[in-house]
């Protein structure tokens, strides 16, 4: 069966304006539920020594603080909790011995360490200049690898794919952390690599049929490699549910933005920048 995928090439102009429009509102107005790692916060390695003392009893007791818990090396367990904005030092070590109060004997400390507002401050800028080296390096492959219309459709959907991937942490609250920083760039490798696949069977099949109609060269060209970009995503995606469902708290969040990146990957790889080439005279194309 043959889909006709350029039939709703304005409907997916329409779709992605939508969802830039909503992405940069939701950034403006709500911003990023930014983590530990970069809002500041208390970060302590223990280890239970009382019986039936879990990782699950533990996550109960420290309910009202909203902790971040995660085992590590086996026996221990790292606890993270956020700090109030702008916390004074006296608040952030009194929020250490409440803590410790309650964890009581029931373990052991290993290390106990106070992230600051200007740690979290350095954390960020870090994280957006690793994002801006990706995306201008990105860009110049771009460049390097293609011209003219192909050039122009990577390089439109590569911005939008940056823009929803921040406008889906946004809009759906995920705490936004170094392994977001991780799960962003991850995505958009992800969603590079399924274009240039798509990219070069386009342009093989306009060396084969000269004088094919662009829409139905492009509808071919996506239908041939439909099926391959399917499974990829689809064992990309079950892997993610995996994580998900036994990963544990922690590798939730990991799971709902990677499945987020491949999705949007597949789709601007399909509605966008093989779309875009309907714009240009590819045939007239120079390498």
């Amino acid at each position: 069966m043959k889909l006709h995928f350029m039939k709703y090439r304005k409907l997916s102009y329409w779709i992605s304006g939508i969802l830039v429009a909503l992405s940069i509102v939701s950034l403006s107005t709500r911003g990023l539920n930014y983590g530990i790692d970069f809002a500041g916060g208390i970060s302590m390695e223990v280890t239970p020594v009382a019986a039936g003392y879990t990782i699950d009893k533990m996550r109960g007791v420290l309910a009202q603080y909203s902790p971040e818990l995660q085992s590590v090396d086996g026996n221990s367990i790292l606890v993270r909790v956020g700090l109030p904005k702008g916390a004074t030092d006296a608040q952030q070590n009194e929020r250490v011995r409440e803590i410790k109060n309650i964890l009581g004997d029931n373990v052991t400390y290993s290390q106990v360490q106070i992230v600051g507002p200007k740690i979290g401050g350095e954390l960020v800028r870090g994280g957006i200049l690793a994002i801006l080296v990706s995306f201008v390096l990105m860009s110049v492959y771009i460049w390097i690898r293609y011209r003219g219309g192909y050039a122009v459709g990577s390089f439109v959907s590569l911005v939008l794919d940056f823009i929803l991937m921040f406008g889906f942490f946004s809009v759906a609250g995920l705490e936004f952390n170094q392994t977001s920083i991780a799960v962003i760039l991850m995505g958009i490798g992800y969603s590079i690599n399924d274009k240039v696949v798509n990219y070069d069977r386009i342009d093989e099949n306009i060396k084969k049929y000269h004088k094919m109609p662009m829409t139905e060269l492009i509808d071919l060209s996506i239908n041939e490699m439909f099926r391959r970009t399917v499974m990829t995503s689809v064992s990309t995606i079950l892997a993610m549910v995996g994580l998900y469902m036994f990963g544990g708290a922690m590798l939730q969040e990991f799971a709902v933005a990677m499945t987020f990146a491949i999705v949007m990957g597949t789709l601007t790889s399909i509605y966008i920048s093989n779309v875009i080439l309907y714009h240009f005279n590819l045939r007239e194309t120079e390498y």
